[in-house]
């Protein structure tokens, strides 16, 4: 039984020690999880202002274009040469810090509207501005340079999609056109903004979205980062693949291009970026035709915020170890003045149980409950010694008044024990009684069969005795069946001398076996026997009794046909009440049954042969085969005779064959 002291130690301790842990690390685990979930509502906001910012970028070229497209300046421009209209768009797009800015005439304009849909609605008379990705001829023809700067090596990534590219040379750009409205000069004016390495805007974005102020190539590590992509490659970022290096040409996790470029969801969670795992969110973009054609990424590194977190559960964790070492010897220390009392009480009944009556606590120091619960303890005890002297007392009178009752009841106890016993012998002698008729028959059948063969050797042999050593021997196995039937006479009478002798067998072995025995009943030539096996699974039953079984169907069967007919013998699978098992059956084409009697065929004592038979044998059998588990069923066949079926469950197919 648990002692006093562990079940007060667990009351005072459990709450210190097992349940404000267990609160602590709820507390922290739900500080965590509100903690991760800031860390994705930030990057979130982050990637809200890189998209604000971008849509800006994309507002402010549209106006300057639309501006420049109405301005006087253009009208005049258009009166000059067409190299002077052309330096005046050159210092145009450098005002305008555009990458390319061209004036297309009607009739091309109207080609180009075929190509481009921000410049089918210019042509329509609106202006547009969208995100559109340009070949690299067609950044060659706009200006050599810009295909230059758009051509980037591709990097093998960890975690990326694999791929057989090498190169990417698109051009992802700004593009917005706007209609000229000079009549003369008509057509679409068009500009735009190469992003691929353009390190203005992202670090831009970077410093509008972190409020960074150092420059993004002093080398310092920046915690926060920003990229965009064409497609899954980073063709503008200050992520570093290295110190001074950034990650130009590397690609983006498998995980999040199936999610943002395929699916089109935007991604707010931790990802792999390039060579460590960054809180992140990505944000699909598409062009003027409706097409995913890239991402733009802002995100900031996840392990310093990783260390803070594990850094914050180590000191939590630390301060409560701390209370716990210095309040847990303090509670043990209270409790002392509560144990020893316990304690002592305790030891006293200790010597109580074992016989020193006279054991007591003695003075106790504390005035509380506990030195209260002592005093009544002695007092009890006190009690109980002057109990126990009188208890002897009254006990050696008692042993007095005992002895003399115990010789009248064991005087009675011996009557009763001498008419037990005869009222046993008396049940006894009656059971024996009732199976002694069946002993003796089945006694019959060996006999019968010894005798028959002793007609085979005098008809045969005559006094030569050698040549009939198989005959003798069969004699030899019936006096054995004697003695099995005796057995089990002295196994009614013993049974706890006896055991059962159950085991798998085959029906088929057990049959052949037994019409060896019956060989001399069946050799009449006015017999024939039909025997068909089919495959049928082995039951357990103690083969002895089945063999006793067959021996009396088959004898029955043929003093039935009085050696005249024909006797068909089955062995087959049965099924009964959804139960798989063997079936045999032995049918005869004698007389058979009187119907009004076949309900009475296996009632003891029941023959159609008076004077010849005890009337015991099927329902001998009958018992046999249901201490088996199985069932004999009779009836009577269209064509004449009688057929006796012996269905017993199959063996369990872990159990040994016989």
């Amino acid at each position: 039984m648990t002692s006093v002291r562990l079940r007060l130690l667990i009351l005072a301790l459990l709450p210190l020690v097992v349940l404000l842990p267990l609160l602590l690390t709820l507390a922290v685990g739900r500080w965590a999880a509100n903690y991760d979930d800031l860390l994705i509502r930030n990057v979130e906001s982050d990637l809200r202002i890189a998209e604000q910012y971008l849509g800006q970028i994309l507002i402010t070229t549209g106006r300057d274009v639309a501006a420049l497209a109405d301005s006087a300046q253009l009208e005049k421009a258009t009166r000059l040469s067409p190299a002077g209209f052309q330096a005046f768009l050159t210092s145009e797009r450098a005002r305008l810090g555009l990458d390319f800015l061209y004036h297309l005439p009607r009739d091309k304009a109207a080609q180009a509207a075929n190509d481009w849909p921000v410049i089918a609605a210019a042509q329509a008379g609106s202006k547009a501005t969208e995100i559109d990705i340009l070949t690299s001829r067609q950044l060659r023809d706009i200006n050599p340079a810009l295909a230059a700067r758009a051509r980037l090596r591709l990097i093998d990534t960890e975690a990326a999609l694999p791929t057989d590219r090498h190169i990417e040379d698109r051009g992802m750009v700004v593009h917005t056109a706007t209609q000229v409205p000079v009549a003369r000069v008509g057509g679409v004016l068009v500009g735009g903004i190469l992003l691929n390495q353009n390190l203005d805007f992202i670090d831009t974005i970077n410093a509008l979205v972190y409020q960074s102020d150092s420059a993004p190539d002093q080398g310092g590590e920046r915690q926060g980062t920003a990229t965009l992509f064409l497609e899954d490659v980073r063709i503008s970022t200050n992520v570093r693949l290295f110190e001074g290096v950034r990650a130009l040409g590397t690609r983006v996790s498998a995980a999040v291009r199936q999610d943002v470029l395929n699916d089109g969801r935007t991604w707010l969670n931790r990802a792999f970026v390039v060579n460590d795992w960054y809180v992140s969110g990505y944000l699909p973009l598409s062009d003027s035709f409706g097409t995913r054609v890239g991402m733009l990424y802002v995100g900031f590194l996840e392990a310093p915020l990783v260390a803070a977190k594990h850094t914050a559960y180590w000191l939590i964790f630390g301060a409560v170890a701390g209370v716990l070492a210095l309040t847990v010897p303090l509670f043990l220390w209270l409790a002392g003045g509560i144990f020893s009392p316990l304690e002592r009480m305790t030891r006293t009944m200790q010597r109580v149980e074992a016989g020193q009556l006279d054991a007591r606590n003695g003075p106790i120091a504390t005035r509380d409950e506990i030195g209260t619960v002592a005093a009544h303890l002695d007092a009890l005890l006190d009690q109980v010694q002057e109990r126990d002297r009188a208890l002897r007392s009254w006990a050696d009178e008692l042993n007095t008044r005992v002895e003399h009752r115990t010789a009248e009841l064991r005087e009675a106890n011996e009557k009763l024990e001498a008419t037990y016993q005869q009222l046993m012998m008396s049940e006894k002698l009656a059971a024996i009684g009732e199976i002694t008729a069946g002993v003796a028959h089945e006694i019959n059948n060996p006999v019968a069969v010894i005798q028959g063969n002793l007609d085979v050797i005098r008809e045969s042999l005559g006094p030569a005795a050698a040549p009939v050593a198989t005959e003798l021997a069969l004699m030899d196995q019936q006096v054995g069946r004697i003695n099995a039937i005796v057995g089990k006479l002295l196994q009614f009478a013993r049974p706890d001398e006896f055991g059962t002798f159950d085991e798998s067998v085959d029906i088929a072995a057990v049959l052949d076996d037994c019409l060896v025995l019956v060989d001399h009943v069946l050799a009449d030539d006015g017999l024939t026997v039909s025997i068909r096996r089919d495959d049928a699974p082995h039951v357990r039953v103690n083969p002895g009794e089945l063999q006793q079984v067959i021996i009396n169907l088959v004898v029955n069967a043929a003093q039935a046909m009085q050696a005249r007919g024909r006797l068909d013998i089955r062995i087959g699978p049965g099924l009964r009440d959804d139960t798989p098992g063997a079936a045999l059956i032995i049918a005869d084409d004698g007389p058979g049954i009187d119907a009004a009697k076949l309900a009475c065929v296996f009632d003891p004592f029941f023959t159609t042969k008076p004077g010849e038979g005890t009337g015991l044998g099927l329902s001998v059998s009958q018992t046999l085969i249901r201490q088996a588990g199985g069932l004999i069923t009779v009836r009577n066949r269209d064509g004449g005779g009688a057929e006796f079926t012996v269905w017993l469950p199959s063996a369990h197919p872990d159990e040994d064959t016989a």
